[in-house]
């Protein structure tokens, strides 16, 4: 018989089994790039009807997954000590340091290894904040690992211009959201 009668009798024969799949529709949606799972829990959520429902499922499902997790924004804050009135050259610096630092940081964790990744991916969006001292650098740090937000926090050796120990920047990055809980009433520098 030609197709069409063929998915008819696999049609009945449907009835009597959910978990297998139309291997006609099945092949149809490998033709569009679909994986072989994807496309049978597809097809097996769409009750097998045709590739054309299966297709609209998996592609509605990808875009809705996509919404929730590829698209999201990443940036990196920088929170500046700005009680240690550094110059300008200075200022560049630390934020040098805290970049480095934290992207290096970001490599010990395969998830966070991924938001670098992503991060990097979308421009590698980098901000600049004023924070009033180190109390306020130590509590924002504090709130962005409550968050489980990677911080990475720059201590100066106090080579040129301030206290050794001083807390000159604090880096943080995540998803923007997420940051914007910890830094965003913060001016920017």
């Amino acid at each position: 018989g030609n197709v069409t009668d063929m998915t008819h009798e696999l049609g009945l024969y449907e009835m009597e089994s959910q978990q297998e799949v139309n291997p006609v529709f099945l092949q149809q949606l490998r033709e569009l790039d679909i994986p072989e799972e994807a496309a049978k829990q597809a097809l097996l959520h769409t009750q097998n009807v045709s590739a054309e429902e299966a297709a609209m499922y998996y592609f509605n499902k990808l875009e809705n997954e996509d919404e929730g997790d590829e698209d999201l924004m990443y940036k990196m804050v920088f929170v500046v000590n700005m009680e240690l009135s550094m110059g300008v050259g200075k200022v560049a610096a630390q934020v040098g340091h805290a970049a480095v630092g934290l992207y290096q940081a970001l490599q010990e964790k395969n998830s966070w290894r991924e938001m670098a990744w992503r991060w990097d991916h979308a421009g590698g969006k980098k901000i600049v904040l004023q924070g009033t001292n180190m109390a306020h650098l130590l509590e924002l740090q504090a709130l962005a690992m409550s968050l489980s937000l990677p911080t990475k926090l720059v201590q100066d050796a106090g080579h040129t211009q301030v206290e050794p120990g001083s807390c000159t920047v604090l880096a943080i990055i995540g998803e923007e959201e997420m940051v914007n809980n910890v830094t965003g009433s913060l001016k920017l520098l």
